[in-house]
């Protein structure tokens, strides 16, 4: 009786680890149109809000109430902390979701997914990279506008310490930190937006359903948090802490609410980037 020896035949040379680095993912991606525009708009909105207050006049406050926005234009520091106020609550969802969420789906959409795996890519390994590449252009995304905005606030507004409406400052020094401490927490903030739409591109051959998705998801979250009568129930929700990042930009910051949001949001992240890749490695690809 004969004895059969099975032996899986891969060709020379080829290493699983070595397939689709991510540095050939992450080239593909910044030549993409959609990635060009998103960075693009996000370049030109301190350009805008310079406009807007040059035509409309400085902000003041209302009655005896000063908040962040009426201090825009007392340094460069606060146009940039400015900035990242009008635009942490919806605008810098859009790249988190395009990023995270057109990236698989889109592959599917050009019937390419599946040359990919017959490369043959391993599924993990492509998702991957491809989570890596899509974190990593959110978070550029997200450290441009601000830092295209301390330049623009610098250039109109001159560099000064950063005024706090409750009164004080912060040297230029300590500003730079506490805004990197903010651009840190928003992005962190943004990492269930990301799971929900790395999910959603693993289980849709439509891109525009995985970002539209993750978009709507998120902005039903920041709906429920505006209901009052869910109580505590709304420490639950990521949208009910995304902009605990203001306690960062006080002359004594508090951490309490910022860790509970980071908490929130990694949890839920987690818990949606395992469901990606559970379902993608038992998915039969076939566009």
């Amino acid at each position: 009786m004969s004895t059969l020896t099975e032996r899986t035949e891969v060709a020379s040379g080829y290493r699983a680890g070595r397939t689709l680095p991510v540095r050939v993912e992450l080239l593909r991606q910044l030549k993409r149109r959609r990635t060009l525009v998103m960075f693009g708009i996000l370049a030109v909105l301190p350009f805008v809000l310079v406009a807007a207050f040059a035509i409309g006049g400085e902000p003041d406050g209302r009655g005896d109430r000063i908040t962040l926005m009426d201090t825009a234009t007392a340094s460069g520091a606060n146009f940039a902390a400015v900035n990242l106020f009008v635009s942490a609550g919806f605008l810098l969802v859009i790249p988190v979701a395009l990023f995270c969420g057109d990236t698989v789906a889109s592959e599917a959409g050009w019937s390419s997914l599946r040359y990919l795996l017959a490369a043959p890519v391993p599924r993990v390994r492509l998702l991957w990279s491809k989570l890596v590449v899509g974190l990593g252009l959110s978070l550029a995304a997200m450290a441009l506008l601000p830092v295209v905005a301390l330049a623009v606030g610098t250039a109109a507004y001159g560099w000064g310490p950063l005024q706090i409406p409750t009164g004080g400052s912060l040297g230029t020094g300590t500003a730079a930190q506490r805004l990197l401490i903010v651009v840190a927490y928003v992005f962190v903030s943004q990492l269930v937006t990301a799971g929900l739409a790395f999910w959603l591109s693993t289980r849709t051959d439509a891109p525009l359903g995985a970002v539209g998705g993750a978009v709507g998801l998120t902005i039903v979250g920041n709906v429920l948090d505006a209901v009052t009568a869910l109580g505590d129930w709304r420490h639950f929700l990521p949208a009910h802490w995304q902009f605990a990042w203001a306690d960062a930009v006080q002359p004594r910051p508090e951490w309490s609410g910022m860790i509970q949001g980071a908490a929130v949001s990694v949890t839920y992240a987690l818990v949606l980037f395992a469901l990606a890749f559970r379902g993608f490695t038992r998915k039969d690809i076939v566009s």
